[in-house]
């Protein structure tokens, strides 16, 4: 015998509130909570590398680089997303931004498809962001999604150099995955 499912809402001002006194944190979207995993040590080294490079850049200028914990509010839905990385200028004074210029995603098999569809529809809603990245963790590929490509994806590898041109910063594919354990990275590195 199958049980119908209740589904539970919660109002933008409930998850607020609770998110500042939880001990995980959610993602709520549309009324609906969701408790975000922990992360696998190449996808904490990935956020971890982006955010360095992007806060030593940034050191003196009117933006600031965060990590994993400060939230995008989608302003036209009911949507906040704990990107891995994001910058916003000027810095952010409270709990969430809708004004990132940069969101960063560290892809795993987990969270790719909502990564590469919901997330990227949402967040190419908010004026104010320049550039969308995607960045694999179990093999070497970053995806820049540029609002002045008309959000069209351009692909980086190893070799290649990625310009952030929002905030004029251009980092090496293998700087980006510094201390990354992948197949691709061990095999370049074994090339060296």
């Amino acid at each position: 015998m199958a049980t119908a499912r209740q589904v539970t809402f919660i109002s933008e001002e409930d998850y607020l509130e609770g998110e500042k006194i939880a001990e995980l944190k959610h993602e709520y979207v549309d009324g609906h909570i969701y408790a975000m995993a922990g992360a696998h040590s190449n996808h904490n080294s990935l956020a971890l590398n982006i955010s360095s490079e992007f806060k030593n850049h940034l050191k003196g200028k009117p933006c600031r680089a965060y990590m994993s914990d400060m939230k995008v509010r989608i302003a036209n839905g009911s949507k906040y997303y704990y990107p891995d990385v994001l910058v916003n200028c000027p810095p952010v004074n409270g709990y969430f931004t809708e004004t990132p210029t940069i969101i960063v995603e560290v892809l795993s098999n987990s969270t790719r498809r909502i990564d590469e569809t919901e997330k990227r529809i949402a967040y190419m809603q908010i004026e104010t962001l320049e550039e969308y990245v995607l960045i694999a963790q179990d093999f070497v590929q970053i995806e820049v999604i540029r609002k002045s490509d008309d959000w069209k994806a351009v692909k980086y590898f190893l070799g290649d150099e990625v310009t952030f041109t929002s905030i004029g910063l251009t980092l090496s594919v293998e700087a980006i995955y510094d201390g990354v354990d992948n197949d691709d990275m061990v095999a370049w590195l074994k090339q060296k």
